[in-house]
């Protein structure tokens, strides 16, 4: 049914990269939705109103919101869609993940007013009235959000979507939300005690929680998550499958949104080969990534002094004092500067995040114990983060 639909509203819609392609996506996911929701609602709402159920009712203004939710959806893909421009030069993708923190506040709205009327309900309950027919309004209700869930997650799956994924995780907590409704619509049969509102209470606790969970991913991607450890390898092995390339580092990732990544690297090359040859291969390596990828990248030089014996020895020595430390540093960048007085030795520490001293006591450790080997060796040091 999902490829059905798929199929017959989005042309192209293998071309998930494309903002425009992307926008059908998100508009056929938010057309669906507030026909599905809508309909949810009038059904809800009467069956409610019916058998005096505050769960009913209040799932069915749950469904409403899920509408409000819908167009949001349509607008976040329209603007995300737009093309870079004089302002926004890295595009409009980001939208994506604003759209994504609307519909987690409508999720939390819904959660905190299905609190207060669960709360309400528990201090002065209602009885409810059973009935077949709100019975299997609620049951066609999971049945269909069910269908929602599953559609919007092979939605968001297709084109990576952390809209589409929150939308599915929304339907999700409906479906919890009316099962709840519909264990306390058969629990009214055999006891008079509250169930309508515990369950309520439940259902709102859950709901706040998954609006959390679609904040916090949201933020993650807005401020900045790592790389996929698989993106990062297949870099690397583009960039040292050439035999001139002897090394990388300094390799960041920036997310301007799905399909929009931009990526920079440092490449460490022999200092006597011919940097036009050695420019030429970067390039090829730059187009490379970015065809089969969809990265754009770009790469610095670093040349890097190899058959010179007293660095060669002062970078043994040297790796040898951090792997001391914390077998995790590393180093790059290596180069000496030598005169008269003293030898400087420059060179890039990676230290990571996990490691237990500050860059200061590095510093201070490795300068000790290079002072055991030659007093006149000074370190100059720029530290990294992986």
């Amino acid at each position: 049914m999902v490829n059905f639909l798929i199929k017959t509203f989005i042309k192209n819609s293998e071309n998930t990269e494309n903002p425009k392609i992307r926008q059908k996506y998100g508009t056929l996911s938010s057309i669906v939705g507030i026909i599905c929701n809508v309909l949810l609602f009038l059904i809800k709402y009467a069956m409610g109103t019916l058998s005096h159920s505050i769960s009913i009712v209040s799932d069915a203004f749950n469904n409403l919101s899920d509408c409000a939710g819908c167009l949001v959806t349509l607008l976040g893909y329209k603007m995300a869609s737009k093309p870079a421009d004089k302002n926004h030069p890295f595009g409009h993708g980001r939208m994506e993940y604003l759209t994504s923190l609307i519909i987690a506040a409508l999720i939390i709205f819904v959660g905190i007013e299905l609190l207060k009327n669960s709360v309400e309900k528990i201090i002065n309950p209602v009885e409810i009235r059973f009935s077949f027919a709100v019975l299997i309004s609620l049951v066609f209700s999971i049945a269909v959000k069910l269908w929602m869930a599953v559609f919007n997650a092979e939605l968001g799956k297709k084109i990576n979507s952390s809209v589409l994924t929150a939308t599915a995780k929304d339907s999700k907590s409906d479906v919890i939300a009316t099962s709840a409704t519909l264990i306390a619509l058969i629990c009214s049969l055999f006891t008079a005690l509250p169930v309508d509102g515990v369950m309520g209470l439940l259902v709102s606790v859950f709901i706040l929680k998954s609006g959390y969970d679609i904040v916090k991913d949201t933020v993650d991607e807005l401020l900045g998550k790592p790389a996929d450890p698989e993106i990062i390898n297949h870099i690397k092995e583009y960039v040292l499958k050439n035999d001139k390339i002897i090394g990388i580092h300094d390799l960041i990732i920036h997310s301007y949104g799905p399909g929009n990544i931009i990526g920079s690297c440092h490449v460490e090359v022999k200092s006597n080969e011919s940097f036009t040859e050695v420019h030429d291969i970067v390039d090829s390596i730059e187009r490379e990534i970015h065809n089969n990828l969809n990265i754009l990248m770009t790469i610095h030089m670093d040349p890097i002094e190899v058959n010179d014996m007293l660095t060669n020895k002062c970078k043994k020595l040297v790796n040898n004092i951090i792997h001391s430390i914390d077998s995790s540093l590393d180093l790059h960048d290596f180069r000496i500067v030598s005169g008269e007085s003293h030898t400087n030795l420059i060179f890039d520490l990676v230290v990571p995040f996990e490691c237990k001293y500050s860059n200061e006591e590095l510093k201070q450790k490795i300068d000790m114990q290079l002072s055991k080997e030659n007093i006149n060796y000074y370190t100059v040091i720029v530290f990294d983060k992986p």
